[in-house]
């Protein structure tokens, strides 16, 4: 039985004639921003994908479809309906049903890579959850990523999760970890979590490389690129502890629990910020898509 897989006319022929294409994920289009900014900012990040002479595959789920590259007005379904957000172990029931959805890492990732595409940019990964030791709480995107050959730009994962936890399970599931121009795993809003990483790398080229003995090792797991911001660019240090603090004590108080955390948490810290870290995830998006960009380039190259 063939997969019900769809890729645009631009991705296809990207692919064909071995020109750099980057997955971009769907779900920061649906549910991470606001309307009607979501849609405005989906079609910035693909457009500073073609600036840069990389085409773009956004990843959703349409009609039953998986879809790897979006038409604009597939685009405008994903930012203006209320779609679910899917991991992998949702794809089976939504593709029964004839459904869509918006997908997370991942999904993007499972996806992309059936689609033959090997660069995806998102913003921060899904990881361990705090208090995991007792509620076992942790992302599919971990288990996706030692399953899925793909090469991942991200600025670490959120400061709301259990960082040390995280690194500790990509470790365990043998996914490569490569500190892009820094040797300690940023923590999303901010620069550096404190976590030391193991390997370091200064460019594309020598992630293309590193993706290149990857093939030739034959190993079927992914590369997590972990890109820092600028410490211009990243949020006001006192501001986010002040507000990671006051978001955790707020979810114990009201006793929130499972999924409902990390929303919770994430809708409380932009309001504490002020908006701020709506915007600093703005700026990781695109730092995390110009490096996608580079690495697919010299990808293509090879």
């Amino acid at each position: 039985m063939s997969l019900p897989l769809s890729i645009s006319p631009e991705v296809s022929d990207a692919l064909a004639a071995g020109r750099p294409v980057v997955a971009l994920e769907s779900t920061i289009i649906s549910h991470g921003l606001p309307r009607p900014d979501n849609l405005a900012a989906a079609r910035r990040f693909e457009q500073q994908l073609r600036d840069a002479g990389v085409v773009p595959a956004t990843i959703a789920v349409l009609d039953g479809q998986l879809k790897a590259g979006l038409t604009d007005a597939e685009l405008e379904r994903i930012a203006a309906e209320d779609v679910p957000k899917l991991s992998m172990r949702d794809l089976p029931v939504v593709l029964a049903r004839g459904g869509s959805g918006a997908t997370t890492v991942a999904a993007t990732s499972f996806i992309a890579d059936h689609a033959g595409v090997r660069v995806f940019a998102t913003g921060g990964l899904g990881g361990v959850h705090r208090g995991a030791d007792t509620s076992f709480d942790e992302s599919n995107d971990l288990k996706a990523l030692s399953e899925v050959p793909i090469t991942v730009v991200s600025a670490g994962v959120k400061s709301v999760l259990d960082i040390g936890a995280t690194l500790e399970r990509l470790e365990t599931l043998g996914v490569t970890v490569l500190g892009y121009g820094t040797d300690e795993f940023p923590s999303f809003w901010l620069r550096s979590s404190g976590e030391p990483l193991d390997w370091t790398v200064p460019d594309g080229q020598a992630v293309a490389g590193v993706m290149e003995a990857r093939e030739q090792l034959e190993l079927c797991s992914a590369i997590v690129v972990a890109n820092p911001l600028p410490f211009d660019q990243q949020l006001d240090p006192d501001l986010h502890d002040r507000a990671l603090a006051e978001a955790l004590r707020r979810c114990e108080e009201k006793g929130i629990e499972g999924k409902e955390v990390t929303p919770f948490l994430l809708s409380t810290i932009v309001e504490l910020t002020e908006g701020d870290s709506l915007a600093v995830n703005l700026r990781i998006v695109e730092n995390n898509i110009r490096v996608a960009a580079e690495i697919a380039t010299a990808w293509a190259e090879l």
